[in-house]
């Protein structure tokens, strides 16, 4: 076998995506919140990139009709310019004031080492994080953080003491001790036993709040918590006769029944305790005030914060819904002015031209793409909305099927810009925010010609089932039946799945007992 070097030619076509064209992609898939971090990136690493200040009847624009200025000159309009009135004393006003107290001004900030001025600040205006930052809440402590602080004042030896430490190391956020028992040994300190860890385990779950931390399972988390209620009673005698009855009746039913509980088997509870199925339905309701993730308490998760990419808004005098998009900071990106004017200053150094010329276009670039990005997705909004004009009017059981092709041909681009067009974004409608790709889904045809999506056939089971006899549910079959009745063929399989997507448990969980 001869291996050998050489030189051949072959023709062949293929797509190669510029830097730029990805650029343009990116920017084109990021939601407003992911473009408004960019764009603050961009401005921190771009100098002639720059924001402008919206007052009164000045509009964002490419600056290209603008009065150029020098590079460290700011934007002033004292008087009304269009209207014949002079600035020209203004200006002289402003430049003799910068030349008395720009040297001290300039001291000060060099002698403060943390004074360190943002681009947005150093342009004279508030920083939207900063303001955001100041009027949150303080975040809490992770859980183990707080569990150690209370650990600290529970009366016990060194040794429990280490062994408690240890042990809440491992619970995680919800309250529970989920690693083996065996692991939580093996990585214990040399001398510390399983006794130690025991005795400790037991002080942690009787001592610390919320009640129900340490749990290994469920079962044991309910168990706590109702103990810790019956013993805060004995305490302070809060709850009356009846409802240490329906305690008392909930821990026997969450020690012995808790599976039968689960599958809603109250007639077989009723017949092996002797209580009555209102017993059981009063204790039960006393059960579904417990956290079964307690840790939660303390350590919430974060709440995602949507913001909306688009907002709709019925016009009532031309009976239609009008699409606006959340510009946020983008409307008002421009080039600097003064580094515009820089740039084609033939005193300046070649390598300082060339400079700014490069960042100039990257910045016409970027602010070319973000109004491509809103120029798209506003298209494809609109198209969005001719179809559903039937949801917005009457609700979720109106949506019909829009395959994205459908959209990208209409518009005449690709159906992978369509599919980035409505990555992440949500829309804010008249009646709520939803994500913008819900709008795009198969469907099917009710028996009288009208287009169904998926999710109006969701929204229609959910419906029947919010509606049903809970002494009688409907099985799977049933709820074909019922689908039927209203126009909409389809599988028992696929009402299962449906239901099963929608969390809501099968017939025999469903039954409420009397």
């Amino acid at each position: 076998m001869r291996i050998d070097t050489g030189q051949y030619m072959r023709m062949d076509q293929r797509m190669k995506l510029s830097p730029r064209m990805i650029q343009s992609m990116e920017i084109l898939q990021l939601p407003a919140l992911a473009l408004e971090e960019r764009i603050e990136q961009e401005l921190e690493e771009n100098p002639v990139l720059e924001l402008l200040e919206h007052r009164g009847k000045e509009k964002a624009t490419r600056d290209d009709d603008r009065p150029e200025l020098s590079a460290d000159e700011k934007p002033l309009i004292a008087h009304d310019a269009d209207a014949g009135e002079s600035t020209s004393d203004d200006f002289n006003r402003l430049a003799d004031l910068s030349e008395s107290v720009g040297e001290s001004w300039q001291s000060n900030i060099n002698e403060s080492s943390e004074y360190r001025p943002t681009v947005r600040a150093a342009a004279g205006e508030r920083d939207a994080k900063m303001d955001a930052m100041a009027n949150t809440a303080a975040r809490a402590l992770p859980l183990p953080d707080q569990l150690l602080d209370q650990w600290r004042y529970v009366e016990c030896d060194e040794t429990h003491r280490a062994a408690g430490a240890h042990l809440i190391g491992f619970i995680d956020d919800d309250g529970y001790l989920r690693t083996p028992e065996l692991d939580i040994l093996n990585q214990a300190p040399t001398g510390m036993t399983r006794d130690d860890l025991d005795a400790a385990l037991e002080l942690l779950q009787r001592k610390l709040e919320p009640a129900g931390v340490g749990a290994r399972d469920v079962q044991e988390c309910l168990l706590l918590q109702i103990d810790a209620l019956l013993a805060n009673n004995d305490e302070d005698d809060d709850l009356d006769e009846a409802a240490l009855d329906e305690l008392r009746v909930a821990r026997a039913l969450v020690a012995d029944h808790l599976k039968d509980i689960e599958m809603n088997r109250l007639p077989k509870i009723a017949r092996q305790t002797g209580l009555t199925i209102e017993q059981i339905n009063a204790a039960m309701a006393r059960m579904r005030r417990l956290d079964p993730r307690p840790g939660r308490q303390v350590a919430p998760e974060n709440a995602q914060v949507i913001v909306p990419d688009i907002t709709i808004e019925y016009d009532p005098v031309n009976d239609r819904y009008v699409a606006g998009l959340n510009r946020g900071r983008q409307s008002s990106l421009r080039i600097s002015p003064g580094y515009r004017k820089m740039s084609k200053d033939r005193t300046q150094e070649k390598d300082t031209r060339e400079f700014l010329a490069k960042n100039m276009h990257n910045a016409r670039w970027l602010i070319d793409s973000i109004e491509q990005r809103n120029n798209t997705v506003l298209r494809v909004v609109n198209a969005v909305l001719d179809v559903q004009r039937d949801f917005l009017d009457h609700g979720e059981q109106f949506l019909k099927p829009l395959p994205m092709i459908q959209v990208a041909d209409q518009l005449g681009i690709h159906v992978g810009t369509v599919s980035r067009a409505v990555s992440e974004k949500h829309m804010q409608t008249p009646r709520g925010i939803y994500p913008l790709r819900m709008f795009f889904s198969g469907g099917t045809e009710s028996d009288d010609g009208r287009e169904m999506s998926w999710a109006a056939v969701q929204a229609k089971l959910q419906q029947i089932i919010d509606e049903e006899d809970k002494a009688k549910p409907f099985s799977d079959d049933a709820l074909v039946e019922q689908l039927k009745s209203h126009g909409i063929e389809i599988a028992r399989r696929t009402v299962a799945k449906y239901r099963q997507q929608l969390n809501i448990p099968p017939a025999r969980r469903r039954k409420q007992f009397d």
